[in-house]
């Protein structure tokens, strides 16, 4: 069956000048503009489209990826506000989101970037986003485990540091202690839940623990060394900023990584920067600050 705010995988059953029509099982047939025929496409075959409602609410398909689809959360830009209907959102569809009034607090203004929960209106089974965020989290207790990962959503900069939402289900928090940069709240990013409380509170990492955290980073910094011609202009008193852009990890777990290829033998340090010992003959010069990479 097609679900309506959701992609779904439907099977062509009629080519038209307007496009193709796809099975929507109960919804009956849903046209495939033409524009969004993917290349190659032959009758018969099925595609992966996503279905919502036109602006004359008839449902039509489309190959584009709105930012969420219905029960996720997402970051939306305010495009306009109707004096009677609600704000319109950007969520990168042709037709724009509904954020009712009814659903908005407090109420936003045009260029805001709120957070969002989409879902259907239950009186008019529309698409409609909501700011009452809280009532579409899990009630569940989380059941993660130490160092599991996750998919986090920033929606909430805190003294402590940033609530995010974890998997489009529960609420977490990443220390700010923890974060070698400031982030910038909607962005999606990955993270790794540390632990989870008694209270089901979630506390979140951006970096693995343990092995886990540093064994893919050395490798990571290796394939950059091979990449750079052996050497790099990055060692553990580099900026945290440029060390999450280009590596994604914190400062903190870049030094464990710098240590552990320090012990292996196979880097040394510049001074500033780091240099591949297969690639030559560059002297130790960091030897005395092993201990600073424990």
């Amino acid at each position: 069956m097609a679900l309506i705010g959701q992609r779904n995988l439907l099977t062509s059953v009629k080519e038209t000048p307007s496009g193709i029509y796809l099975d929507g099982d109960e919804h009956g047939e849903i046209l495939l503009p033409g524009r969004y025929i993917p290349r190659g496409f032959k009758m018969g075959d099925k595609v992966d489209a996503f279905i919502y409602c036109d602006s004359e609410d008839r449902l039509v398909a489309t190959t584009d990826k709105p930012l969420a689809c219905v029960g996720e959360f997402a970051c939306m830009r305010v495009k306009a506000i109707h004096e009677r209907a609600g704000a319109f959102l950007d969520w990168g569809l042709p037709k724009d989101l509904l954020l009712p009034f009814r659903e908005q607090n407090p109420q936003v203004r045009v260029d805001q970037h709120p957070i969002v929960f989409v879902m259907l209106d239950e009186e008019t089974n529309r698409i409609i986003a909501t700011t009452l965020i809280n009532r579409h989290l899990s009630k569940e207790h989380p059941s993660y485990l130490e160092g599991h990962p996750v998919d986090l959503l920033l929606i909430e900069e805190t003294p402590l540091g940033y609530t995010a939402i974890v998997d489009n289900a529960f609420r977490g928090l990443l220390y700010r202690a923890n974060l070698g940069a400031p982030l910038e709240l909607g962005t999606r990013v990955k993270g790794f839940v540390k632990s989870v409380r008694e209270d089901g509170k979630i506390d979140l990492s951006l970096d693995a623990s343990g092995y886990a955290r540093v064994a893919p980073l050395t490798d990571a910094i290796m394939a950059q060394l091979l990449r750079a011609g052996g050497r790099l202009n990055f060692d553990d008193s580099s900026d945290p900023e440029a060390i999450r852009s280009r590596f994604g990890a914190s400062k903190k777990a870049f030094k464990q990584a710098l240590g552990a290829l320090f012990r292996a033998r196979k880097i040394v340090f510049l001074n500033p920067g780091i240099q591949s010992v297969a690639d030559g003959n560059a002297t130790d010069t960091h030897a005395a600050a092993e201990s600073d990479h424990e």
